[in-house]
């Protein structure tokens, strides 16, 4: 690794150093870095615990635990400045351990791993928001033969590539990152390069995972949710027909909501929702930056008198301080769509209260987006109606 300099049109050499010579220590120092920034090793993770050693009947404890965006428990293993002989094995020891574990397991875990942090949050709003707000009840985690293994070290031993190589060829979800420190006078570098697979590799390994997912998914979704989903939502479309000013274009979907605009503002939808054990009208604030829905939602709260007395009982307003998103809302739970004999009840929950909420907030929507743009100086733009 090099630095160039400008002035000189030259490069300098950094030097190259081991974490032990500039005094870094494995837990507290290359676990912490990762543990706080996962997104260095490459993708989007989720870090649901460090220092893991809930297992039965061993006392062994892995360094850090996450989930990936497709619901897969990941092992990281760090090592400091060698890789040591064993670390495949201990690796896959832990993989098998973490097999067994159970979605509500893998969720009170996360829990545990956020009240130890003391930060207040909610262990399935932040799953559910990671998996880019999909109902907590379709989330798959940890299925069978999925989890995966990231191994992290400034040095590999031979008999160590030698056995990931080997075991790549079983369809074994392995990683190496080989991580590098380096130096220029006062200041630290760290350069960060998986080695196994390559590249090119990796992309193969992973298209071919995802084809065998995808071919999963249709399989099922014919068979089970899906199916039963794109039915009601043919059935309250076709309810929905002139009793509404929403929906009108709107299409079945596979999905467990349906969204339309109306607000005039991006992002900022109604929103039709059915679980296996409640229905939900909303409006929901949901663009991209947390900031911009909180402001939506605050204008919007200071006539929450009004709205509640247009609307009626049971509205519920979520400012929802630790995600992105914020909703008003009003539920109806001991709804199952799963029951085609309560299809009638739901739609009638959904058809009513997606008017009621229409029209209590209607006559604000000018105003909330004049508030965001005094607030941001940026312009919103009007959407097409999505429904």
């Amino acid at each position: 690794m090099f630095l160039i300099e400008k002035q000189t049109n030259t490069i300098s050499p950094l030097l190259k150093k081991t974490f032990t010579e500039l005094g870094f220590q494995e837990r507290k120092h290359l676990q912490e870095w990762i543990a706080k920034n996962p997104d260095c090793l490459g993708e989007k993770l989720l870090i649901i615990q460090k220092e893991f050693n809930d297992f039965s009947e061993t006392n062994e404890r892995l360094d850090l635990l996450a989930l990936d965006k497709n619901g897969n428990l990941v092992i990281i293993e760090n090592k400091l400045d060698d890789s040591g002989r064993d670390v495949t094995w201990q690796a896959l020891k832990y993989a098998s351990y973490c097999s067994t574990l159970t979605k509500e397991e893998v969720r009170k875990i996360f829990q545990s791993y956020l009240d130890q942090q003391s930060n207040g949050k909610n262990a399935q709003e932040l799953i559910t928001e990671f998996y880019n707000d999909i109902d907590y009840s379709d989330i798959v985690i940890n299925q069978q033969a999925t989890q995966r293994i990231i191994l992290v070290a400034a040095n590999f031993r031979k008999e160590v590539t030698s056995t990931v190589l080997w075991l790549l060829n079983f369809k074994i979800q392995l990683q190496c990152m080989k991580v590098t420190p380096y130096q220029l006078g006062e200041l630290n570098f760290l350069n960060i390069e998986q080695i196994i697979p390559t590249k090119d590799a990796q992309d193969y390994i992973i298209s071919m995972t995802n084809k065998v997912q995808e071919e999963i998914n249709i399989e099922e979704e014919a068979r089970h949710r899906y199916k039963i989903r794109l039915t009601f939502w043919s059935k309250f479309l076709n309810s929905i027909k002139n009793k509404s000013a929403l929906f009108q274009n709107s299409n079945p979907t596979k999905d467990n909501a349906l969204y339309a605009g109306g607000t005039g503002i991006t992002y900022v939808s109604f929103q039709v929702i059915i679980t296996g054990t409640q229905a939900c009208v909303a409006l929901n604030f949901g663009r991209s930056l947390a900031i911009e829905n909180k402001i939506l939602f605050d204008a919007l709260l200071k006539h929450k008198d009004i709205i509640d007395n247009s609307f009626g009982d049971g509205l519920v307003w979520e400012r929802h301080d630790n995600l992105k998103k914020s909703v008003v809302a009003v539920y109806k739970t001991g709804l199952n769509y799963f029951n085609e004999e309560e299809w009638t009840d739901i739609i009638n929950f959904l058809i009513e209260n997606l008017n009621k909420l229409y029209t209590a907030v209607k006559p604000y929507f000018n105003e909330i987006s004049s508030v965001l743009i005094s607030s941001t100086n940026d312009v919103i733009e009007p959407i097409e109606d999505l429904g």
